[in-house]
C-alpha cells in the first residue's frame, strides 16, 4: 500500500486525511510545532485514527521538501487571510471590540486603587508611621 492512499489530494494546496475534513497541516502543526505525540494528536482529533496520524507524519518525513513547501504556502495563506480580516472585520466583531474597549476604560477609571501596569504592586503599602 502506498502512503498516498491515506490522503485526498483535493488541490495543490489542500491535502486532507482520507475520510475526514482534517488537512495534513493540522496534524503536522501539532507534531512539528507543538511537539505532540501521535497518540496525543489522535486523542485531540477524534475523526482521525492513530494509524492516519502516523501515516501523515510518515508522509511528511518521506517528503520533507514537498510537504515543507505545502506548509509554507498554508502559513502564508493564513497570514494574508488574517491581515485581510483585520483590515475589514465583520460588523459584529467591530461592535464587540468597541464594547470591550468601553468596559476596559470604565474598569480602569473606576478603580484607581488597582495598578494599570503589571510591574506595579497590587498590595497596598502600609501607612508610614511618623512619631508625633
Amino acid at each position: 500500500m502506498h502512503i498516498e492512499t491515506y490522503f485526498d489530494f483535493l488541490a495543490e494546496n489542500d491535502i486532507r486525511i482520507k475520510g475526514t475534513r482534517i488537512g495534513i497541516e493540522t496534524v503536522l502543526d501539532e507534531y512539528i510545532h507543538e511537539g505532540k505525540t501521535a497518540e496525543a494528536i489522535a486523542d485531540r482529533y477524534h475523526t482521525v485514527t492513530l494509524e492516519q496520524v502516523y501515516a501523515t507524519i510518515l508522509y511528511y518525513l518521506q517528503n520533507r521538501e514537498k510537504v515543507g513547501a505545502y506548509l509554507e504556502g498554508y502559513l502564508e495563506y493564513c497570514r494574508k487571510a488574517r491581515e485581510e480580516y483585520e483590515k475589514n472585520p465583520p460588523p459584529g466583531v467591530i461592535r464587540l471590540r468597541k464594547i470591550l474597549a468601553e468596559r476596559r476604560k470604565t474598569s480602569d477609571s473606576s478603580r484607581p486603587d488597582i495598578p494599570k501596569s503589571s510591574s506595579e504592586s497590587i498590595t497596598p503599602s502600609p501607612p508610614k508611621y511618623e512619631p508625633e
